[in-house]
C-alpha cells in the first residue's frame, strides 16, 4: 500500500515544461550564426529561423527527441512553433539594439525564453561520425535552468556504428539507454523549485536625473532598507542574497519565487518585480520607476524616470 501510494504520488508529479534547442556549437558549426556589430565588437548569435528552414537533420532530430520526452510525461513547447510566434510579433528586430538607461539587450535565446516559457531548455549538440559503410551518432544533452542558466542535468555519448542513414535515428538509438537517467535528474531539480522556489536576480538602479539615491530616507528609514525589506518579505521563505548595493545601485541574486501564482500561471522575475515597482510608486514613496526585464530570469528596475 505504501509502495502503491507512493507510486501514484510520483506519477501525479508535475512535470517541468521543456524546450529542445540546437546547442551554439551546433549552429556555429553547421553555419547558422549572424554577425552583429554591438558597439565595434563582432557578435555571433544563432540564426535560428534559417537552420529550422534550411536544415533537415534539424527539424527530424528535434522531432525525435521530443517524442522521446513526451513518451515519458514531459511536457514539451516546439521551437520551431515559438520561432513562428517571435517572427509574427517581429521581436527578433530588437536583437541585440542597444538602449539608454535600464534598457537590456537580449539574445535570442532571452526571447525564445520569454515566449515559450519553458522550465528547462535542452541544449543538443551532435554531429554523425562514418566507420566504412556504418555510420553513429555522437552528442550532449544538457539540460538548463530557463531561469538562471545553470545545468541540472547531462548526458552524452556515442552510439553504436549502424547503417542507418537517417540522422534522427542514429541520434534516438544513441540517447535511448541514457534519457532516463537525464529525466531523472530534471524531475530533480524540478522537484527542489517546487520545494523552495525559482532562483532570480533583480537590479535596482538610478536615472542620473533622479535627485535622490538608495540612500534617501523615507520615514527614517533609508530606500535600500525598505527594498530589501520587501524582497524578504515576498520571496519564497525569504530566501535570498543581497550581493551588492552602494548609494545608486542594488543587487539581489537567489531570490527564490514561487513556480505559480494563484491562477497557476508561472511567474518570471518580470511578474514577481512588477509587485515591487507597484509599491515604490505608491505612497509615500511615489517614487517614479521604469521596469525592463531580460529573459525569464532577470528583471530590472530604474529609479527616477519611465
Amino acid at each position: 500500500m505504501v509502495l502503491g501510494a507512493a507510486t501514484a504520488g510520483f506519477s501525479q508529479a508535475k512535470k517541468p515544461t521543456l524546450m529542445v534547442v540546437p546547442s551554439d556549437v551546433w549552429c556555429n558549426t553547421n553555419g547558422y550564426m549572424k554577425v552583429y556589430d554591438d558597439q565595434g565588437t563582432k557578435v555571433k548569435i544563432p540564426d535560428y529561423k534559417r537552420a529550422f528552414q534550411e536544415n533537415n537533420d534539424l527539424l527530424a532530430v528535434i522531432s525525435k527527441v521530443n517524442g522521446m520526452m513526451a513518451e515519458r510525461g514531459f511536457p514539451l513547447k516546439n521551437m520551431e512553433s515559438v520561432i513562428k510566434t517571435l517572427e509574427s510579433e517581429r521581436a527578433e528586430d530588437a536583437v541585440l539594439t542597444s538602449k539608454s538607461g535600464a534598457g537590456v539587450s537580449e539574445s535570442p535565446m532571452d526571447k525564445l525564453k520569454k515566449t515559450a516559457k519553458a522550465d528547462i531548455i535542452i541544449q543538443l549538440t551532435w554531429d554523425v561520425l562514418k566507420t566504412g559503410p556504418k555510420k553513429s551518432v555522437r552528442f550532449t544533452m544538457q539540460g538548463l535552468d530557463a531561469y538562471t542558466d545553470k545545468e541540472v542535468a547531462t548526458a552524452g555519448g556515442t552510439g553504436n556504428p549502424s547503417f542507418s542513414a537517417e540522422t534522427a535515428v542514429l541520434l534516438e538509438e544513441a540517447v535511448a539507454d541514457k534519457v532516463d537517467n537525464f529525466n531523472a535528474g530534471l524531475q530533480r531539480h524540478f522537484d527542489d523549485l517546487f520545494a523552495n522556489g525559482r532562483e532570480i536576480i533583480i537590479r535596482i538602479k538610478k536615472f542620473d536625473s533622479w535627485k535622490n539615491d538608495l540612500e534617501t530616507e523615507y520615514g527614517g528609514k533609508e530606500l535600500n532598507v525598505v527594498i530589501e525589506d520587501w524582497v524578504r518579505a515576498n520571496s519564497l521563505k525569504g530566501r535570498f542574497s543581497n550581493s551588492d548595493a552602494t548609494e545608486s545601485m542594488m543587487l539581489f541574486e537567489q531570490v527564490r519565487i514561487p513556480l505559480y501564482d494563484a491562477n497557476g500561471n508561472a511567474i518570471d522575475a518580470r511578474g514577481f518585480a512588477r509587485g515591487l515597482q507597484k509599491f515604490l510608486a505608491a505612497a509615500p514613496y511615489a517614487i517614479v520607476n521604469k521596469l525592463t526585464a531580460k529573459g525569464l530570469g532577470q528583471a530590472v528596475i530604474v529609479l527616477g524616470e519611465k
